[in-house]
């Protein structure tokens, strides 16, 4: 199956300023013969164009650097000009969740089906709807990808940005099994950043235990003894 064409659009068009020419080359077009693209979406006028790629590169580079890549591209079709944003992000879903929170449609940035290992269940599959849909609910604090065959894995330590989420630490871990040609999406809680951390790395030594189960929401009970407040007037009125 042939490759999806990388076209950034930007034909006739030339960066916004000197900054943005030189940031996009070190960024992207330097590294455009290895990018893969996984998902793509551009805007009926022609403004804007999203992107999820896959950075070839980075696996000849330092050691478990994040392999994916979200590009925004916003052009300005009176001036002729471009400006952008990027993301390396150690996961996909992650990658379309950082486009969706820029303007791009959540049902227009789904995977290509031909390219990577699919999702070897529906516990994936829901944990990848969820992490396009609350990515911004947390900010990545370490991830490490390792694409050896023998151990092909990804984990992800995840702060929470609400200060009164009951996990406010998570660990997200991707793994590939290159037998079956899937992978698995898993999700842990941790009740501080150094157990996260420490579960990461025994990870990647192959010596962690079983991932915490998340806290389900806790709903309150009224304890005994205590009555119920009294219902309001009708209309809100005193009598």
């Amino acid at each position: 199956m042939p490759l999806p064409e990388l076209d950034f659009r930007l034909d006739d068009f030339e960066a916004a300023d000197e900054r943005t020419e030189e940031t996009f080359w070190h960024a992207i077009e330097s590294e455009q013969d290895t990018l893969t693209v996984l998902a793509e979406h551009h805007t009926p006028d022609g403004s804007h164009s999203f992107y999820v790629l896959h950075n070839g590169a980075v696996t000849w580079g330092i050691p478990g650097e994040p392999q994916i890549l979200a590009l925004h591209l916003q052009r300005d079709s009176a001036r002729r000009t471009f400006r952008f944003e990027h993301a390396p992000l150690p996961l996909a879903p992650m990658a379309q969740s950082w486009l969706i929170h820029r303007g791009c449609p959540p049902d227009a940035i789904g995977l290509n089906p031909g390219l990577g290992p699919p999702p070897a269940d529906e516990a994936t599959r829901a944990l990848e709807r969820r992490l396009m849909g609350d990515g911004d609910h947390y900010a990545c604090g370490f991830s490490y990808t390792n694409d050896n065959p023998n151990d092909w894995v990804t984990v992800v330590a995840l702060r929470a940005l609400n200060e009164r989420s009951l996990s406010p630490f998570r660990v997200v871990v991707e793994e590939v099994d290159d037998k079956a040609w899937t992978h698995t999406l898993r999700e842990g809680a941790f009740a501080t950043v150094e157990e996260a951390l420490q579960w990461c790395h025994d990870r990647l030594a192959g010596t962690a235990g079983p991932l915490p189960p998340l806290r389900p929401p806790t709903s309150f009970t009224r304890p005994a003894g205590i009555p119920k407040a009294p219902a309001p007037p009708p209309h809100g009125r005193s009598r």
